[in-house]
């Protein structure tokens, strides 16, 4: 990777969305209807991803973007736990549930503040109501080590699970008293190491850079230290800085937060470390050991990104449940009630939790597949989105093609006949790169509290 030009970047420093999904979650409404969702489930062919949220923490992480809620009552975890069973009985209704699961997500919150009796209780009851699951399904938790025992790991095992994601942040004791997230690095070693007791072969990482307090010297002494745990996979997020939607980032000190330049020197950095000790970059914030089964996908330009990230288990129904959750068809995004007194409403009602989402229109769909491709492997098969969509690259993405002429002459994007491939020096302005293609930006253009920043 090319030395970059800290103070020419910089300039692309402005509100961009992460395209976790295409459209963007800004165009969820209720004009997409519940009757309209229930029949794209009932109609539904494709292998099965269900993602189950589990929204308790006991303290607030400043940094944390996620619909979290904050509470020391047992019966409060409990309670949830029914309302899931019901939410689950009357998804069943509505789906095939013969149909193969191949991929299955525990998130939050804090998965894991849940005690082992808790856990093994909902995994019970979702295997039950979906009994058809591949043996070569992704089953994957998100751990904060510092809730986190061998009962649970003991429970996890038992059903089968095959990925690990430990958030870190960062291990500098001034980032982490200023974040509210105090986890030394021996705790999180002693969770690392009882996962691999247990034969977890598929260890991430999560840091975030962009943080409070943070220096390329400071963020330096966090690799090597996340490196001694030696995981398959680290994920390293900008953090998106949205105090306008998050009440728990207007605690921060702006002018503790590191400047667009500094944050493009420690991912560069970060880049080049991963590198150096036998990582390779998987789209645009995970890294892996070459061995990992993400790089055959990208060898086939198969990477797939989706709510959960990076993952080879593209084309499968993403299937939200639990509080906020958001599903996910080839036609449609589907998301649950962020609130907790509307969820229970709905479901004692005998109605599913949905609130809101959006169908794809042509277009979007087109789009989609444009952006997705872009943001997992780093360029565009044009030949292919040709072939799929019937269209002609050029004529369609002409206005978008204009719009890259500025990283075509950069260098940081190369446009042939068949081929759109952004540089490795590139890959930092991903999102810059994707935009675009997205018909919606121009709708949020004047807006400065759409998006996070993009550097």
């Amino acid at each position: 990777m090319s030395k970059i030009n800290l103070e020419q970047f910089s300039k692309y420093s402005k509100p961009g969305p992460r395209y976790t999904s295409y459209p963007t979650a800004l165009e969820f409404s209720e004009d997409f209807e519940y009757d309209s969702y229930i029949k794209y489930l009932e109609d539904g062919k494709e292998a099965i991803s269900l993602y189950v949220h589990l929204p308790f923490c006991r303290s607030a992480c400043y940094f944390c973007g996620c619909n979290v809620v904050f509470t020391s009552k047992s019966s409060k975890l409990s309670q949830y736990v029914e309302y899931l069973k019901r939410e689950i009985d009357i998804l069943v209704k509505h789906i095939d549930n013969s149909r193969e699961v191949i991929q299955f997500h525990f998130g939050g919150g804090t998965p894991t503040f849940y005690s082992a009796y808790e856990l093994d209780e909902i995994i019970n009851y979702i295997k039950d109501k979906f009994p058809n699951w591949s043996r070569e399904a992704e089953v994957s938790v998100e751990i904060d080590p510092r809730y986190f025992n061998r009962e649970q790991m003991e429970v996890f095992k038992k059903h089968g699970f095959n990925r690990i994601s430990f958030g870190i942040q960062d291990f500098e004791d001034r980032v982490q008293e200023a974040v509210h997230r105090v986890q030394p690095y021996e705790l999180t070693k002693e969770a690392v190491d009882l996962a691999r007791e247990f034969g977890i072969d598929s260890i991430n990482t999560d840091l975030i850079y962009g943080l409070p307090y943070q220096t390329l010297e400071s963020f330096k002494r966090t690799l090597e230290k996340v490196l001694t745990l030696n995981p398959d996979r680290f994920a390293v997020f900008n953090y998106a800085h949205v105090p306008w939607l998050k009440k728990t980032m207007r605690k921060f000190d702006e002018t503790t937060l590191p400047s667009p330049a500094t944050k493009l020197e420690i991912f560069q950095y970060t880049i080049e470390f991963f590198q150096d000790n036998g990582y390779k970059m998987i789209g645009m914030d995970h890294f892996a050991k070459p061995s990992d089964e993400l790089f055959g996908a990208i060898a086939k330009g198969e990477l797939h990104r989706n709510f959960q990230g990076y993952t080879t288990k593209g084309g499968a129904n993403l299937v939200g449940i639990g509080l906020t959750s958001i599903g996910e068809g080839s036609r449609y995004y589907a998301q649950n009630s962020k609130d907790m007194k509307s969820y229970e409403a709905a479901i004692d009602s005998g109605r599913l939790p949905f609130e809101r989402g959006v169908e794809l229109s042509d277009d979007d769909y087109i789009r989609k597949a444009v952006i997705m491709e872009l943001m997992a492997n780093f360029s565009i098969d044009i030949a292919r989105v040709e072939k799929t969509h019937n269209i002609d690259f050029n004529n369609y993405f002409e206005d978008a093609l204009e719009n890259l002429r500025e990283f075509i002459d950069e260098g940081l994007v190369t446009l042939s006949k068949d081929k759109l491939k952004v540089s490795q020096t590139g890959t930092l302005l991903i999102r810059n790169i994707a935009m675009p293609f997205d018909a919606y930006m121009q709708k949020y253009s004047g807006s400065k509290k759409s998006f996070s920043k993009t550097v």
